[in-house]
């Protein structure tokens, strides 16, 4: 495979559990804070309680109300893309000005949250169609283009937990291929009583906080948010030197193709991903400096990243993150990059909260403790239900 041409980054913004915005995030990440607790968006008959990452009201800036006929994905990746953009430097009427695209990644954040619609209607009766309306009006990247007043290509994937991943690499590949000036790609996805009750149903969600890498890991909590990033065409960097924070200069994709929730259990699909995005980065695994690895806390998940890193990329220092957002599924892919690129910037990556015993099973295991890293490289891996593997490599910018 040829090297991919690097598409710059200019913008990154996000807001989950962990603070408002991608600053308030990794101050949370390096003092090692995280908050998780019981649900108070949903109820559920559940005896035991499973603790989750919510997004205090709080948290949304006061230029994105609520709004009723918007569900709170959608409200989500909005308020992460102005983060951004402002980021980026743009003034929203200077893009309209230019092609700009968006694509978002979620899985089923606009979806499941009409249960009294579908249950009245299959009792027989007439529901309101609101729900339905607000349905049609959420998809995220019809919803962010809307907002903004953007009229490019629009794109949402759906799939699973590597959708923002995915949704980056693309969003690059729209810029190579000239389709646009200008992405917000990234991924938003919003806590629900559907997703809550189905990772239960499935024994992988953990009634104590998650503890990813961990011999005593039992499962994930689930949580919520968006990361949005501002990816740009070499004409307009080149308008506006200097402005790059990182370059997106590797992504790779493959299904296991091995089971609806597992992955495979020798890493296949997700061996394949990672060589894939070093070939287009035209890297060698040494140059990486440090890797974000999915880590949800699950037992299966954990075991196979582990042996996997341990041998594409042997050596190279990775961590968690889920231990402060929980698992945001189609948002996560979406922070965690905006996460992997400002911890590049930093030099430095936070210890893995929630991991304190290594796991024999495991060959390697995450930073317990702030680390500094070496190298202008670092990797962001997605694995997914249904076997998607998504990898990114991002590449330090002049901002950094």
């Amino acid at each position: 495979m040829s090297p991919q041409r690097p598409v710059a980054v200019t913008g990154a913004g996000c807001l989950c559990a962990a603070g408002a915005n991608l600053a308030a995030c990794l101050e949370a990440l390096f003092a090692g804070r995280r908050a998780p607790a019981p649900p108070s968006l949903f109820s559920t008959g559940h005896p035991a309680s499973y603790p989750v990452f919510e997004v205090p009201e709080a948290f949304f800036p006061a230029a994105v109300p609520a709004d009723p006929e918007l569900l709170r994905t959608a409200r989500l990746a909005v308020a992460a893309s102005a983060e951004a953009l402002a980021d980026a430097g743009w003034e929203i009427g200077e893009l309209r000005k230019l092609r700009v695209g968006v694509i978002v990644g979620t899985t089923v954040g606009s979806a499941m949250n009409n249960e009294e619609f579908y249950r009245d209607y299959r009792g027989g009766g007439r529901p309101d169609l609101a729900a339905i309306r607000r349905f049609l009006r959420s998809n995220p990247a019809a919803a962010v283009a809307r907002h903004f007043g953007f009229d490019g290509p629009l794109q949402t994937v759906v799939n699973a937990c590597s959708s923002a991943t995915d949704a980056l690499g693309i969003a690059a590949q729209w810029l190579r291929d000239d389709l646009c000036d200008l992405v917000l790609a990234g991924g938003a996805d919003e806590l629900c009583r559907t997703t809550y009750n189905g990772f239960i149903s499935l024994m992988i969600t953990d009634t104590e906080a998650v503890r990813p890498f961990d011999r005593t890991r039992r499962g994930l909590n689930l949580g919520e948010g968006a990361g949005m990033l501002v990816l740009e065409s070499d004409a307009l960097v080149q308008r506006r030197p200097g402005r790059a924070r990182a370059r997106l200069v590797g992504y790779g994709g493959a299904c296991d193709a091995h089971h609806l929730t597992a992955p495979h259990p020798e890493g296949a699909g997700l061996r394949r991903a990672l060589e894939e995005a070093l070939a287009g980065a035209g890297c060698a695994p040494g140059e990486i400096a440090f890797v974000n690895a999915h880590g949800t806390g699950t037992p299966d998940n954990d075991r196979v990243e582990s042996r996997t890193l341990a041998e594409v990329l042997p050596g190279v220092p990775f961590l968690s993150t889920k231990g402060f957002t929980g698992h945001t599924l189609g948002a996560a892919g979406g922070i965690e990059a905006a996460f992997t690129l400002a911890c590049l910037e930093q030099g430095r990556i936070p210890g893995s909260v929630g991991f304190a015993e290594a796991d024999p099973e495991l060959p390697v295991a995450p930073v317990r403790q702030i680390t500094a890293t070496q190298g202008r490289l670092a990797l962001s891996q997605s694995l997914a239900f249904g076997g998607n593997n998504a990898v990114i490599i991002f590449a330090k910018g002049e901002r950094a």
